[in-house]
């Protein structure tokens, strides 16, 4: 029989030199320390930030609290400083169509300069106007314009007005209406006495006045041609007048921006809009003297004339390094805002809002790969801004939303970004399948590591890092003790003795909970026992559906035996991950064996409460029989295998081995010790292999044996595989220290099933297992089950029946 010697305690976690931790804390590290390890996707964000050409964007490709949004940042950030300051965008009013509003773009700072100086000049023109219609020359020049007019009038009245006396009638003038009047003996009639009249003489004045209204309308048939070119003189002075009084104000401004093709081009038709403008609004003959206290001029021309800035920098600024932690597709590509009058919606170019692509170009801009892609527009939208370099302006998608008929087209702005998604490693390989531009747009990868390799180099950096945040962050020393104990913390998030967590925030996390304990002792350093209390806090908040589990098999209700022995009755080692908490539990795991040829079934898979994965653990199971025991026969047999009081969903194959051990039980009726549970996979040819969880899978039955009594037989086996990633709780060394547990390393099933039934496996010789061991009687059952249900047994009787008569 093989002896299977318990590990030592040495074994069970990594070794952390206080000396090494003292030294680097005495002497931090000497150069700046933006971010720890991950050398390789370093290397991969220094080259996507070193290629210009089209479509290297890249995807970073990493579980959450990596600190991919921290070197992210901070490489962009660093990297920015060395670009140019990008040019500043902005919207001015389209007045040839208002529908489609132009794009023009400035250096750094000119665009504020310039809505300043337009919004000085409109200043100007508020405090001009009316008050300049009021100037002596313009009064004299109107009036001029209003004489001619008059005279024009007056002359052909006069002529009216002659013929009417020849004829004894008197011309009138009332409130803008033209009468006549009979006159007899230099006396005006009115009504009553020109009734008086002999009928003759009525039908001689009736005679008289209709001759004279033709003359009337003869004489005044040019008065609206002469009111006509009086208001066109009136508007030409006018429009002189205000071009007069803004020419020399934007002469000044086309001086200014004599360099700028875009603004010249803006200021050329703000000086035929401005004219118009100031006739329409500041003309006090136009205007209504009821609502003239309402009018809001300034207001009026800022949103017709005034540039709406929608990026702007100052002058030196580095690349813009942008986040947009909520990727709508107003909140990427922009919006129009909408405002509502008399029940209509309206909105105009100041309406326009810069999106994430806006603030960015230039630069860089930063998102999380699952929100871009949970909406298919962004994703689509940012594909074709991509390819066209252009930012996507159309946006028929919002204003459907508002169900507005009046919608913008913006003047397309160039694209010059490099976009950075966030995402994990399922998603990457997701979206390279099912979409083929991926690849052209994002050819760089970035790929985090789960893990830092646990050298004195990254450990001297580890140390720096924590100091750093102690001090900065926290306001607290932290003693070297504190640091040892948090890199076994990292170890243990890693499951390795060599190497530490990539998950820094975690740790950082950590500190930050231990600072409390450590300022409720009012110390100004944190200490081990301060974070170990931080541990035990954690713990504590989220273990009350562990410590239920552990009471209920305390309490029986839960079938868990930590002493003696059963037949077909295994302890196994479960591990259960809920929120950001995990825990290990044993659970019970038994196995029935009766003459038949189901085969072995799988109880969990048959109620839908098995995986894909525990269920080919459990497949594989019929391999190994078959390899081991039936070379000369037919495997034949009916088998149950189950996990007890197990009533949710449960995956993996870490149980396969404690199955197979719990099955060979059954077949050979060999009782199994029961304060010895076990745990890992196997394969058809009985190999141990390595599972996840090892450490808490430890505890669990630790915990158990613990409340119940250590008694120095108590133990957990687990593979040999797995001693690498041992980081057991110092309580659990303290138990191996003093003899009170156990941890049994295996390589395959015979030394298992040795240390659980406490006696050799048998090892095959010329094609036969010595009979009294686990394996031979094994092989001797099995082969009695295949006879009984292939019929042999039968026919050996009768064939003895036969010889004995």
């Amino acid at each position: 029989m093989i002896k299977i010697k318990p590990l030592e305690p040495a074994g069970l976690s990594p070794q952390v030199s206080l000396a090494h931790v003292e030294n680097s804390m005495t002497n931090p590290y000497p150069d700046s320390l933006p971010f720890i390890g991950q050398q390789r996707a370093q290397t991969a964000m220094d080259f996507a930030l070193g290629m210009h050409l089209p479509g290297y964007n890249m995807y970073v490709m990493g579980e959450a609290a990596l600190g991919r949004f921290t070197m992210v940042k901070d490489k962009l950030e660093a990297h920015s400083k060395t670009r140019v300051t990008p040019k500043e965008w902005l919207y001015v009013n389209n007045y040839d169509d208002h529908r489609e509003p132009i794009a023009l773009f400035l250096n750094a700072g000119q665009s504020r300069q310039l809505a300043d100086d337009v919004d000085e000049l409109l200043d100007e023109v508020v405090d001009t106007f009316p008050a300049a219609f009021d100037n002596p020359g313009y009064q004299r020049k109107k009036k001029a314009i209003d004489r001619d007019f008059d005279n024009k009038y007056d002359a052909a009245m006069s002529a009216v007005d002659q013929l009417a006396a020849e004829k004894s009638v008197a011309l009138l003038e009332d409130n803008g209406m033209v009468v006549f009047a009979p006159v007899v003996d230099g006396k005006q009639l009115n009504d009553a006495e020109f009734a008086e009249l002999d009928e003759h003489v009525q039908a001689e004045f009736f005679t008289a006045i209709e001759v004279l209204e033709d003359a009337l309308n003869e004489a005044l048939i040019e008065l609206p041609r002469w009111k006509r070119e009086s208001s066109e003189k009136l508007r030409n002075l006018k429009k002189s007048t205000i071009e007069t009084a803004t020419k020399p104000l934007l002469k000044a401004l086309e001086h200014k921006y004599a360099s700028s093709l875009g603004v010249l081009r803006y200021l050329k038709d703000l000086r035929t809009e401005i004219v118009d403008a100031v006739l329409d609004w500041l003309d006090d003959s136009n205007s209504n003297d009821e609502n003239k206290d309402d009018f809001d001029a300034k207001g009026m021309l800022s949103d017709y004339f005034a540039p709406n800035i929608l990026v702007e920098y100052k002058e030196d600024d580095p690349a813009p390094v942008v986040y947009e932690p909520n990727p709508t597709f107003g909140n990427i590509f922009g919006k129009v805002e909408y405002a509502t009058a008399q029940g209509t919606l309206i909105t105009s170019y100041r309406s326009i809002q810069a999106g994430a692509l806006h603030r960015a170009n230039g630069g860089y801009l930063i998102m999380d790969a699952e929100k871009v892609l949970a909406n298919s527009q962004v994703w689509d939208g940012l594909k074709l801004s991509l390819k066209t370099k252009q930012i996507k302006a159309d946006l028929p998608y919002q204003d459907s939303s508002v169900g507005s008929s009046f919608t913008l087209r913006p003047q397309l702005i160039p694209l010059d970004v490099k976009i950075i998604l966030l995402g994990s490693r399922d998603l990457y390989y997701t979206i390279g399948e099912y979409d083929e531009e991926f690849g052209e747009l994002f050819r760089v990868l970035a790929d985090f590591d789960y893990y830092l390799p646990g050298t004195d180099k990254v450990q001297y950096q580890f140390i720096t890092k924590v100091m750093e945040y102690c001090q900065t962050t926290l306001q607290l020393g932290i003693s070297s003790e504190a640091m040892v104990r948090l890199l076994k913390f990292s170890y243990r998030q890693a499951e390795h003795q060599t190497k530490l967590s990539a998950r820094f925030a975690d740790v950082l996390e950590l500190v930050a909970e231990a600072s409390f304990y450590a300022r409720q002792d009012q110390s100004q350093d944190i200490q081990a026992v301060h974070i170990d209390e931080a541990i035990a806090g954690k713990q504590y908040r989220t273990g009350q559906l562990s410590e239920n589990m552990l009471d209920d098999m305390q309490e029986g209700h839960t079938l868990i035996a930590t002493s003696g022995e059963a037949i077909a009755k295994v302890n196994g080692l479960t591990v259960l991950h809920i929120g950001d908490t995990a825990f290990g539990t044993p659970a019970r795991i038994t196995a029935t064996v009766y003459a038949g040829s189901d085969g072995v079934i799988d109880v969990e898979r048959e109620a839908d409460l098995g995986k894909s994965i525990h269920s080919k653990g459990v497949m594989l199971l019929t391999g190994y029989l078959g390899n081991r025991y039936a070379q000369n026969f037919s495997l034949t047999l009916s088998a149950n295998i189950a996990i007890e009081q197990n009533y949710g969903y449960i995956d993996g194959d870490s149980a396969s081995l404690a199955e197979l051990c719990a099955l060979i039980s059954a077949i050979t009726q060999l009782p199994i010790k029961q304060n010895i549970a076990l745990t890992g996979s196997i394969n058809q040819h009985g190999e141990v292999q390595a599972i996840g969880g090892v450490n808490e899978k430890i505890e669990g039955f630790f915990k158990l044996c613990k409340l119940r009594g250590l008694t120095g037989t108590q133990g957990v086996i687990i593979p040999r595989s797995n001693c690498i990633n041992l980081v057991l709780d110092d309580e659990v060394v303290q138990a191996v220290t003093d003899g009170k547990f156990h941890i049994y390393p295996v390589s395959d099933v015979d030394e298992a099933l040795s240390l659980l039934m406490g006696q050799p496996a048998g090892e095959l010789e010329d094609g036969e297992y010595p009979e009294e061991s686990i394996n031979g009687l094994a092989l001797a059952r099995l082969a009695r089950i295949a006879a009984v249900v292939n019929g042999d047994d039968e026919d050996k009787d009768e064939k003895d029946d036969k010889e004995v008569s």
